[in-house]
């Protein structure tokens, strides 16, 4: 009789079971998931995040596959989250504006110390001033690194700023050494957010975090170029465009009929004193044969003061609305819509 192969089925470990029903508890209790990448993020660091964001943030840590299970339970399609659960990566749960949260959090800088072979991505600097640290054969790294220094009362005396590292330098095992004996952390480094889930919608990193100022100025722009279609075509839903169209209109019909001489109420002046000064012009062109022809210069009236000085403040007032209608505040509502 042949013997039949029965598999059995592993158990699943209690502590496998209970990380699945909190993870699946907090998916359930908060509407915004995140996912950030722990790749390169020391525990010393990752600590300070989480104590810094504990009362608005959960942090919670997990396998992918104990993640997946939760997901389920929750009743969220998991289809959404498995592009984001490769290598190290940590869930963060929260109630806040999705957009405020990933800003804060990424903006969030640790000190972080070299490491030999570590590239450097910034110029490093040993101080001038007192180490703190007795003569020794540490001295033989100062000479090594050409750290111009002297002794002080006892103690190494670094003379000058000393660049010890510019960017694109690999950190030399004396150097990483050195730097953490003087307490010196020159790199940081801040917690990546892959993506945000709010609501059954998946945001990813490129559009979690964006130039909030290049946003506000095309709002700005776009709001120019409709103000100034709506001047156009006299857009009537529009007063201001209404009222610039208006007052655009009677400067081009006053041009008009400055330059057609037709006699409007209140350019009697300044159509006269323009054919005199046409006049001027002719005359002076024609030179010694205007004195032949009996050609004569006579003097162009001068405009009232008054009206110059209305005309002068008409003008201003004009440039000043339209300088006004430009202008546009946008900030508030950005703000209100990514949670700045």
């Amino acid at each position: 009789m042949a013997s039949v192969l029965v598999r059995r089925e592993r158990e699943i470990p209690e502590w496998k079971k209970q990380v699945v029903r909190e993870l699946a508890e907090l998916m359930r209790k908060y509407k915004v998931i995140g996912i950030a990448d722990l790749t390169g993020m020391p525990t010393a660091q990752l600590q300070q995040i989480r104590k810094k964001f504990r009362k608005h943030v959960v942090f919670k840590v997990a396998k992918k596959r104990l993640i997946l299970k939760a997901l389920e339970e929750a009743g969220i399609d998991k289809s959404k989250f498995e592009p984001y659960l490769q290598g190290s990566i940590m869930l963060l749960f929260t109630n806040m504006n999705p957009f405020k949260i990933a800003r804060m959090i990424e903006s969030e800088k640790v000190p972080l110390a070299a490491k030999p072979g570590q590239v450097s991505d910034r110029e490093i600097v040993i101080p001038e001033g007192d180490t703190g640290l007795q003569p020794g054969p540490i001295l033989s790294t100062f000479g090594k690194l050409r750290i111009p220094y002297e002794i002080r009362r006892g103690t190494i005396y670094v003379k000058k700023d000393t660049v010890v590292a510019k960017p694109g330098d690999v950190i030399s095992e004396e150097l990483a050494g050195l730097l953490q004996t003087l307490g010196i952390t020159p790199f940081e480094i801040s917690l990546k957010i892959l993506a945000m889930y709010d609501d059954g919608v998946m945001i990813p990193r490129d559009q979690l975090l964006f130039d909030i100022e290049e946003v506000k100025n095309d709002f700005i722009n776009a709001a120019k170029e409709a103000i100034g279609l709506a001047v156009e075509i006299v857009y009537p839903a529009v007063p201001e465009a209404v009222e610039t169209a208006l007052a655009k209109a009677f400067l081009e019909a006053k041009a008009v009929a400055g330059e057609t001489g037709i006699l409007l109420p209140g350019l009697e002046e300044d159509i006269i004193a323009r054919a005199v000064q046409e006049e001027l012009a002719i005359i002076a062109a024609l030179g010694d044969k205007a004195k032949e022809l009996g050609l004569e210069a006579v003097t162009a009236p001068a405009p009232a003061k008054e009206e110059e000085k209305k005309e002068e403040e008409e003008k201003k007032e004009e440039e000043e609305k339209e300088e006004e209608e430009g202008e546009v505040d946008l900030s508030e509502g950005l703000g209100g819509l990514f949670g700045m």
